[in-house]
């Protein structure tokens, strides 16, 4: 006994997987969006603009490298 799936939802398959794949592309796109609002928010905050300035710093420290002799003699 056979049954034609497409006669009884088997054909909506497809049509389920494009809109999902449309959906997961706007959800990933409002989360990209969201992502990048909170990033500007987070650099225009004070603890962003002192993760900014400790970077710098850290940034600076490892440019002056002491290349010359060490500091403990044995």
């Amino acid at each position: 006994m056979g049954i034609c799936f497409g006669c009884f939802g088997g054909g909506d398959k497809r049509m389920t997987k494009e809109e999902e794949r449309l959906a997961s592309e706007e959800a990933r796109a409002r989360a990209a969006e969201a992502a990048q609002k909170r990033q500007e928010q987070f650099d225009n905050s004070a603890a962003g603009r002192a993760a900014r300035a400790h970077q710098k710093g850290l940034a600076k420290q490892a440019a002056n490298t002491n290349t010359g002799e060490p500091t403990l003699k044995v």
